[in-house]
């Protein structure tokens, strides 16, 4: 079989029929309005991903709080939020029924940004402290995770992705630096009843329908002592027993899909995206999509990440040909050889929505392919609309305002 026939070959998740491999990663864009609603960037945005025959397309990390948020002009879902979700969601479907769209949904804890809402946290980190967050407020924060579920459910999506992954909330509380004495907190039974707890009051919220899906992004590996995936609160060493631990208790207790992922936004982005000269970081997540596959059930779906450094047939990639090397080659090889299901793209989605359908068209030639430059990372940590600068030129024009103002203006990576 060849690698269009595998990428484009349907695939179950749950109950529900997903058209193709292709999955388009929850990329936070900081383009709402001041109430957290989809602006027109915003529906630029996923028009395109919809038009590009995503298969599986899951929405950019969305807020269940506007009192501590990562970003100023992050997407928001509450009571607030849902006529204009509910018209996001209708225009969405109506250009590509068949993608399967879901909603990231997320806390930023440790993550959020002190200067317009307030940082909290389970137990301080150097370099963040916080609020330090009590019981019942984590009891809220939950109850905000379902009433924003039954809201994705109520407004036509498809599910929900419990974010378990980057250094947010859910991985705040996972991680083994959590030893605090609480109800969440010490040891690993108890961190991972969050997990747990949190699946079951979204299933019990959707009333335990069985087509809407609910899966979890997570970071295996938060690759800093006591991160998620190590071996204590203060180890470096790395220790995978947690973390898969926790993958068959959410399925036991109905979670369908999950996406695979490492690092934390704070202190180890390279793991999670890496730059154009870190193009061998991606076959380190082959080890941990298959690590997750092999210890799930078959019909559980897995994600794979980190496929933008590929590229076409022409990357950074040595001691391995090109027509192997590419994005669709390596993705189809991995699926066909059984390490995950799915193809996720992040970077590549900004710099060609369009890519499932130019590989169902036959116009590969006219991909256009993310080249690492990292230009989008820096919008978003300058809290502006992100999007790809190298194809884009409305990102272009706002990244060169961005390096003008700060005076830093220099010749844009392309």
């Amino acid at each position: 079989m060849g690698y269009k026939e595998t990428l484009l070959q349907p695939i179950m998740i749950g109950n529900r029929k997903c058209e193709n491999r292709f999955f388009a990663q929850p990329m936070e864009c900081v383009d709402s309005d001041e109430e957290g609603n989809p602006t027109d960037l915003t529906y630029q945005r996923y028009e395109k991903l919809f038009n590009g025959h995503f298969g599986f397309i899951d929405l950019e990390a969305i807020t269940v709080t506007n009192e501590s948020r990562a970003r100023k002009t992050q997407l928001e879902i509450m009571p607030r939020n849902v006529k204009a979700l509910e018209k996001f969601v209708k225009r969405l479907k109506e250009i590509y029924p068949q993608a399967l769209f879901v909603f990231q949904l997320t806390h930023s804890g440790e993550i959020s940004e002190p200067e317009f809402s307030r940082r909290v946290t389970v137990k301080p980190v150097y370099g963040l402290e916080g609020d330090l967050l009590s019981e019942e407020e984590v009891d809220v924060i939950m109850d905000q995770f379902a009433l924003a579920s039954k809201i994705v459910q109520d407004i036509g999506a498809d599910g929900v992705d419990m974010k378990l992954c980057h250094g947010y909330l859910g991985s705040q509380i996972l991680r083994p630096y959590n030893d605090r004495n609480w109800k969440y907190g010490g040891s690993w039974e108890k961190r991972r009843q969050f997990a747990f707890d949190l699946q079951e009051r979204i299933l019990k919220a959707v009333n335990y329908d069985k087509d809407f899906l609910i899966g979890s992004k997570v970071s295996m590996w938060e690759a800093f002592p006591g991160g998620c995936g190590s071996a204590g609160a203060d180890s470096p060493l790395m220790d995978m027993t947690e973390p898969i631990d926790m993958l068959k208790g959410l399925e036991e207790r109905g979670a369908q899909y999950f996406v695979e992922s490492l690092g934390n936004v704070h202190c180890s982005m390279e793991f999670m995206e890496a730059g154009k000269e870190d193009p061998y970081l991606s076959y380190l997540h082959m080890y941990f999509t298959d690590l997750m596959k092999k210890n799930l059930k078959p019909e559980t779906v897995v994600v794979g990440s980190h496929f933008s450094s590929f590229r076409g047939k022409k990357n950074k990639l040595l001691s391995i040909e090109p027509e192997k090397s590419s994005m669709f080659a390596m993705g189809a090889r991995c699926i066909e050889d059984g390490m995950m299901d799915m193809v996720g793209l992040g970077r590549q989605s900004f710099a060609d929505p369009l890519t499932p359908l130019k590989l169902e068209e036959g116009r590969e030639d006219e991909i256009k392919y993310c080249n690492q430059c990292m230009n989008c990372e820096e919008l978003m940590i300058r809290q502006v609309p992100v999007g790809c600068v190298t194809f884009n030129k409305h990102y272009t024009d706002l990244f060169r305002q961005i390096r003008i103002e700060k005076g830093k203006l220099t010749e844009l990576h392309t």
